[in-house]
Parts: structure tokens; sequence; C-alpha cells
């Protein structure tokens, strides 16, 4: 495949772009700025636009395919997001410009705040968090400053059920809080027995997914809360599962107190890519002088009389855990949920995740035969399936995954959660036709067939990608970040 790469398409002498004759005279740049070592291709424009074109085409997206990766909500992003992102007294707008002039943005980041606040039955919301992860950060942030104010300063233990995401052990530690793990029952909810026994004066809180990364609702949840209430703890949602709540349940109705939703996953905005995420918390009253600084807030209220519209501001809560981003936030992500909020309303969200969990269901009744599902129950916006058979001992998900390349669909989630050996975690979005759900089921079970009548088409998948299978822990382990192949060096 060396033809595909730049430097084997460099002809020296060749450029793209010529600089007219310099009208100054020419001053030697320092010896630290130049360098003889880096082999940097000479290409012509149309050879440099005819590669990316064609790398660009080699990508997969949900653009050009089924993207069924679970617990990451891969849904169409409508095109009308990106049209209102690029609206130029938004795209141009500098974070630095004096609020007068910036009061269209102010306001939008107002109204969403109200927005998320409503969707999840909160009293405040920060939009400043970059993405989920670094929106658990910031609400664990909040739960260990809330205890602090109190000087309750022996709460320094945190619950994660082993059905959370991955990301919140790691939060959990960053924030200096021991993480105790809680086991999940047969049913796939937190075990509440032994939830009972952590619940004491140690306790800080819980970090609870739900639905989890089994596509489960936990069936105890208003339990669950009131057994750490109790013992003085705090709730943090991991919202990134809001997919299949909107309209149906407000987390703050069942005892979540502080929460993070993932704008760049349920509401639509680009993700997977290399784009930027979004993950705005939001927390109960009692909380809500401890977002991160500044809110925006209505700091002149409207004269309706005379025509003059409120005055938008940045307000520092009163015990702010402090700055968590640069500025604001990413204002196009902001942009895009807006628009998508706004273009749905309320009825509008509620059949989102109504048909994001009808297509989940739809889809684990087609394969349930086929695929073992360890926790078989009606499952939310997305099922957990196991990639093994006891006749196919040598067929691995990680097999399974690499095969449905070949039929131009993306991989689902592989080996996550951990609590499902060879886990495929399928999560179809409500975006998907009727049409694409039946595909892939056909391929799924077309694939379990060729597990156990050959295996081998599945051991060496894929055929039809421009590369075949690859050794992954061999990239990860030994980077080449160079774009001339060690075999042409």
């Amino acid at each position: 495949m060396a033809e595909h790469l730049m430097c084997d398409l460099s002809v020296p002498g060749r450029v793209g772009f010529r600089f007219p004759e310099s009208d100054v005279p020419a001053a030697p740049l320092p010896d630290t700025l130049l360098r003889d070592d880096l082999p940097l291709p000479e290409l012509a424009e149309l050879d440099v636009i005819r590669y990316f074109t064609r790398l660009s085409q080699l990508n997969h997206s949900v653009d050009t395919g089924f993207y069924p990766l679970g617990s990451c909500t891969m849904k169409y992003n409508p095109k009308v997001n990106e049209e209102a992102a690029r609206i130029q007294g938004f795209a141009n707008l500098h974070p630095l410009q004096p609020i007068e002039t910036s009061q269209g943005a102010l306001a939008l980041m107002y109204h969403l705040q109200e927005w998320l606040n409503t969707i999840g039955g909160f009293a405040g919301t920060s939009l400043q968090p970059a993405a989920g992860a670094h929106g658990e950060l910031t609400g664990v942030l909040i739960i260990r400053a809330y205890h602090r104010s109190r000087s309750d300063t022996k709460r320094t233990k945190i619950l994660i059920p082993d059905s959370a995401h991955g990301t919140n052990p790691a939060t959990s530690a960053m924030s200096g809080l021991t993480v105790v793990e809680l086991p999940s029952d047969e049913r796939g909810n937190i075990n509440l027995d032994i939830l009972r026994e952590h619940c004491d004066e140690t306790l800080a809180g819980l970090m609870l997914t739900n639905p989890n990364t089994l596509g489960l609702f936990d069936e105890n949840v208003e339990e669950v809360n009131r057994l750490v209430h109790d013992a003085g703890g705090l709730i943090y949602g991991d919202g990134a599962n809001m997919n299949a709540l909107l309209g149906i349940i407000r987390p703050a109705d069942v005892g979540i107190d502080v929460l993070h939703y993932n704008l760049h996953k349920t509401f639509s905005t680009p993700h997977g890519g290399g784009g930027p995420g979004s993950g705005p918390v939001s927390v109960v009253e009692k909380l809500v002088e401890f977002l991160p600084d500044p809110v925006v807030k209505i700091i002149e209220e409207a004269d309706d009389e005379n025509g003059i519209p409120p005055l938008y501001g940045l307000v520092t809560p009163p015990q702010t855990i402090g700055r968590v981003k640069a500025f604001q936030g990413h204002f196009g992500m902001f942009v895009r949920a807006y628009t998508y909020i706004r273009m749905h309303g309320a009825e509008g969200l509620r059949k989102v995740s109504e048909h994001a969990v009808l297509n989940a269901n739809y889809l684990l009744a087609q394969l349930r035969d086929t695929y073992h599902i360890p926790y078989d129950r009606t499952c939310m916006h997305e099922f957990v399936a196991e990639g093994r058979w006891p006749d196919a001992p040598d067929i691995h998900a990680l097999d399974i995954a690499k095969r449905l390349m070949d039929f131009n669909f993306h991989p689902p989630t592989n080996y996550f959660p951990l609590i499902v050996h060879e886990a495929l975690m399928i999560e179809p979005t409500e975006t998907e036709s009727k049409e694409t759900l039946d595909a892939f089921a056909k391929t799924m079970i077309k694939i379990a067939e060729e597990a156990r009548t050959n295996p081998e088409i599945l051991k060496s998948a894929p055929h039809s990608t421009p590369f075949g299978r690859l050794d992954e822990v061999k990239a990860a382990k030994e980077l080449v970040l160079c774009c001339v192949p060690e075999f042409a060096r």
C-alpha cells in the first residue's frame, strides 16, 4: 500500500504553490529553525487534493453507514445543526469580546442551561466541561466541595457499580477519593445487600450510570438513592445514556443530585472523529453555588414597556469549584444542541428516546436466539450480547467485529462492559431505519453461522478493506509517527 502514502508520491522539485518574488531583502533563518532530516513530500496541489480525498473516502462515518457503537450514541447529526453553528455571528465571535457585543451567544447559552435544567429536573447548569469524562470530574469535584463546605472531611469513599462507565473510577481517583466497586445482581441491577454494607459516615457518594452499560434501567434506583442519601452521601448521575430517558424520566426526580449530559451524544452534535465534545453538568438546588465559574445569568431584567431586552452576563457562583475549561466551553457544540432541542421540542425529544428504545429491543429480539444475552430482559437504548459459542470455541468478539467490516458495518463496542465475557455492546440509536436494522441482524446471524462452518473467514477478517487485520497491540506499543513506512526506509 506504499503507493497511497504521500511520501511515495513525492517528486523532487514539484510544488503546489509558488510565492511571488520578495520585495524586501532576504534574511537568513536561524539555525534552530532549520532541519535537514525531515523527508517532507514535494507534491502538486492536485496530488494533495486527490490524496486526502481518497483518504477521507476510506473513513467510516454515520453519514455513510450504520454505526452501532454501544454507549456512544453515534446517531445521525442533522445538517441544520451545522448550518446554525456556521452562522457568522456565532462562528466569528471571540470569547473575550465585551458582553454587550455577545448578547446573542450569551442568550443562547442561558436558554440552553435552562432547557437542560428542565429536561433533567435540576436547578442549575454549567456548560463548561469539554466532554463526558470532564463532566464526571466536575461533578465529583462539586460533591467533594459540598462535603468540605460542611467540614465533613471524613467522607472520602465513593461507590461505583461494576456496570458503570469505565471513566468513573479514574474520575474519582483524580478527585482524591477512594473507589469501592459494587457488584451487579443476577438481573443487572446494583446489589442492594453489598450497597448497604458501604453506606456509612465515610460515604461521599455513588456514581450511578442509569441506564447502565448493560443497557438496563436499574429497577431499584429509588431505593439505591435513598440508601445513599440516608447515609449522608450524594448521587452522581452519569448522563451519557440520556438518549433513553428524554421526556420519560427526569433524573433529579428519582434522587440524582448532579448529572452530566453528553451534548455530543444525546443532542446529536458530531463526535467520534476527533471533534470536540461537550459535557454540561446540572445540579440540584443545594449544589448550585458550587458550579464552575462562570455561569450565564440575566444581570438586568427586560424593560418590556420600552422594548429593551434582558442583559445577559457571566456570574461567579459563591462557592464555585473554579474554572474547569478555558473560557465558557465548546460554544459550537452549544449552538448545535440548542438547534436540536428547539427543533424537536418536548414532544419530539420524548419520541427520540421512545424510538431509540424501540430500535434496541427490536434488534435484541432478532438476535437473542443466535447470541447469548447474559442479562436478558427489556433493554433501554442498547444491549450487550456475548460474542462466543460453546460449539465455536476459537471465535471471539473481536473476530465478529472484524468480519462485520466486510459487510460495511462499523463494529459494536467490544469487551465492554467487563462483566460480560466477549462482550458485544450494540446501540442502534433512533435514527436508523427498520431496513438497516434488519440488514444488520441478518449479517450478525450469517456471521454466527460462519463461526461454526467456516471459522477461518472470521479469524482472517476483514477481507474487503484497504488493509487487512492489523496487529493492534503492536501498533499501540510501537508507534511509527512518520509518513515513510518501515519497508521503504
